[in-house]
């Protein structure tokens, strides 16, 4: 009997086996590869763990720049990140401009070319709480964008998916502070009442990794806890006179501000009515252009974020006509740097930078 044929087949099924194994064990390396690669944060541009700085304004920017070491410019889609070291931590720092849409894109644009464990916005506001003065610094626990509204005809709650207060049928939903009749923001008239306007606020969508995929709706976004404890443990001493215009001075001594919510919106605030609106209706404290997209942004790439903004204006109180006075005199810009600095200086204390 010849056996050659059988033993030719016997290694055949050998070297079969063998190959078979080969590319279950690559395919498994391939799969474990992209399991790590997909689970660790990725980087366009420079990739050691940094803070990240967010500030909209030129002048808040420059101060921090100013006592930043080792710095290392990238122009990025025409912006300009900077990396290096702020009082003990690795921080890239961007001027994203004025507007929801600007903090919105250099945020994400930060996120994606950098590797940010945690973010920060320093910058001005305006005031809405009555009881704040010019060159408070606010640190709210939350965020929101009440500008984020269904526009009706009338102060009647809207229907426009045959239900009152229901518009899942647009994909929007009512914020819960505005889904009752007259919630809507109302304009005194004169000779006496109100009539409404018809601006309903709503809630945001977002989706992220732990929300997928379904995502929710939001009104507010919070801030992180433990960068808020860090913050309330420091004691910074603010300025009542702009360092840029000394014979600019507030009468009132600007403190630090903790806890309520802070708005953001597209629309530069100088209307005593709105200030009034946002007051009684969400307990606003402060108002600006930028930190809640950031804090949208910031949400949806579950990174944790904290927000400093100190007061430069009233957003409509008595100071609505000349609302640039304190602009030029740097004491709002100078008084959240020293905020920020000081919170900086607390963070690296409790979360030591390694020495590689």
């Amino acid at each position: 009997m010849n056996k050659e044929p059988d033993m030719v087949f016997q290694r055949i099924k050998r070297v079969f086996a063998v190959t078979l194994f080969c590319l279950a064990f690559g395919a498994s390396q391939v799969g474990a590869h992209e399991k790590t690669q997909s689970s660790s944060k990725r980087c366009l541009t420079e990739c050691s763990r940094r803070f990240g700085i967010v500030s909209a304004f030129g002048s808040e920017a420059d101060i921090l720049l100013a006592q930043t070491t080792n710095k290392h410019q990238y122009k990025i889609n025409g912006n300009i990140f900077t990396t290096g070291e702020l009082k003990g931590n690795r921080i890239v720092i961007v001027l994203s401009g004025v507007s929801i849409e600007n903090a919105s894109m250099l945020t994400q644009l930060m996120i994606d070319h950098f590797n940010v464990n945690h973010l920060l916005l320093s910058g001005i506001a305006g005031g809405v709480n009555p009881d704040y003065h010019i060159g408070d610094v606010v640190i709210p626990e939350k965020w929101s964008l009440p500008l984020e509204v269904y526009w009706s005809g009338d102060s009647e709650i809207p229907a426009p998916c045959g239900t009152p207060g229901d518009l899942l049928c647009l994909g929007l939903k009512l914020s819960s502070f505005t889904n009752q009749a007259n919630s809507d923001y109302q304009v005194p008239v004169s000779g006496g009442g109100f009539v409404g306007t018809g601006l309903f606020m709503r809630d945001t969508f977002v989706r992220n990794n732990s929300n997928f995929p379904d995502g929710e709706y939001k009104f507010d976004y919070e801030a992180d806890r433990e960068m808020l404890d860090v913050a309330k443990s420091i004691n910074p001493q603010l300025d009542k006179c702009g360092p840029l215009n000394p014979s600019l001075c507030v009468d009132t001594q600007p403190v630090v501000r903790f806890g309520g919510r802070g708005t953001s919106g597209p629309a530069f605030l100088a209307n005593p009515d709105y200030r009034t609106y946002l007051f009684k209706t969400v307990q606003a404290s402060s108002v600006d252009m930028e930190t809640a997209a950031f804090a949208h942004v910031a949400y949806a790439n579950e990174i944790p974020f904290i927000a400093f903004r100190s007061l430069s204006d009233l957003a409509g109180g008595n100071d609505f006509k000349n609302a640039g006075a304190f602009f030029g005199s740097g004491l709002a810009e100078g008084n959240e740097s020293k905020v920020t600095l000081g919170f900086l200086s607390a963070w690296a204390k409790k979360h030591p930078r390694p020495q590689n």
